[in-house]
Parts: C-alpha cells; structure tokens; sequence
C-alpha cells in the first residue's frame, strides 16, 4: 500500500501563552497599524506689531455706589492751644442762706416752777424773725449746724441752774453754786437742726432758790445763735 500523507504540525505560537488565554482570530493575528498623527501647529502673533496709537481720554463714568462704613481711625496729634476767649456775661450774686439771732433780758428772774422756759425782752439780731419773743423759742426753718450761746449774771446767795435746749431735750448745763460774790457765767454749744427743731433755755429749779440777776440798766441776759453749716 501506498504510504500515507501525516498531517501538518501546527505553527509554533509567536510568544509564551497560557493555557486559558483565548484563541487568536486571523483579524487579531494580523499586524496593527498606528494611525499617523499630524502635529498640532500654534501661530504665534507678535503684538507689540499691531498695537495702534494711544486713544483719547473718555468721559468721566457716574459715581459708584457708597461702600461699607471703615472702622475708625486712630487718635489724631493733639492739636495746638487755642487763644483766649472773651469773658462771659456776670452771672447772678449767689445766693447764701443765713439764720442768726441775738437776744437779751433786762430784768431779773427767779424761777417759780421746777422748770421755767426763759424769755426775752430785748432784740439786737432776728434775722426773718425765727426767734419767737413771745415763746423765748428759737424755730429753725433753715437746717443745719448752728452754734448757740448764753450768757447770764449770778445772784448773790442764790443758785443758777439752766439748761440749753434741743426741742423737749436738755443739751449742755450752765450752773454756778450760792456765793456771796455774784459772777457772770457762759454756755455754748453746737447743735444739728432739722427743719422745724427748737432750742430754747430753761431755768431748773431744785431745793434752793434759782435766779438769774439783771437790771434796768444793762443787759447781764443774752442769747446767741447763728448757722454754722446749711445742709
């Protein structure tokens, strides 16, 4: 028999496949081809050669909208002293509340009751009549710190025994013992007065006579306030 043809042995693989890769196709095995690209081409204008002439100036354009208010600024130099100014006009006298009083009494007295309030008979100063002759009551309208003082001449062989008053209150003492020898005795005291306060004197009777000594003549009796202080 004639000897038969063997069948022909596959090409070898162009390369190293693995055994999962899928089978080329003859579209794939055939050779690729890059497509020619052509290079991208950028003028290049000089154009410092085609700026013209400089223009004419245009017109002025509307003001704009206000902008947001800035923070303040800092605190400037000080600037430079100014000159004098004239004189004003004189004002009203100012105005000064005053209270004062001075009284006296020309004629003895000797106390009757335990407590005897004693009055005046003579003025020397009653600025708007605050002090009450009638009463023997000095009446404060004025608030303040007022100073008062007394005075009076001791009777022979008789006992002195006052008191200053604050309203219904005693306040300070004058007193001077029985003597052969009669002696002029002062009292004072500052005093803080409400509107409407008093301040008066007061003869204290005790056991013994109480007297105080005047005469037609002269005044041996005086009584003294005036403000010190208005509130």
């Amino acid at each position: 028999p004639p000897p038969t043809e063997s069948p022909p042995l596959p090409s070898p693989p162009t390369g190293c496949r693995r055994c999962c890769d899928p089978l080329e196709t003859p579209e794939s095995s055939a050779p690729r081809t890059t497509p020619y690209l052509l290079p991208e081409v950028r003028p290049y204008i000089n154009i410092t050669i085609l700026k013209g002439d400089k223009g004419d100036k245009g017109d002025r354009g509307s003001a704009g909208k206000t902008g947001r208010e800035g923070l303040p600024g800092g605190l400037g130099p000080a600037g430079a002293k100014g000159s004098k100014g004239q004189a004003g006009a004189p004002g009203d006298p100012c105005k000064v509340e005053r209270a004062a009083f001075s009284v006296g009494r020309r004629k003895a007295l000797h106390s009757l009751d335990y407590y005897q309030a004693l009055v005046f008979d003579t003025v020397f100063v009653n600025l708007h009549e605050h002090f009450s002759m009638f009463r023997g009551r000095f009446h404060c309208q004025l608030p303040g710190v007022y100073l008062f003082n007394v005075n009076v001449h001791t009777w022979n062989f008789k006992e002195t025994y006052l008191h200053v008053m604050h309203n219904e209150r005693e306040t300070a003492i004058l007193y001077a013992q029985p003597s052969e020898r009669s002696i002029m005795q002062s009292q004072s005291i500052l005093l803080q007065l409400a509107r409407g306060d008093e301040a008066w004197v007061r003869l204290y009777k005790r056991e013994r006579d109480n007297a105080v000594y005047s005469d037609q003549l002269d005044v041996y009796i005086t009584f003294n306030g005036y403000l010190v202080v208005p509130d």
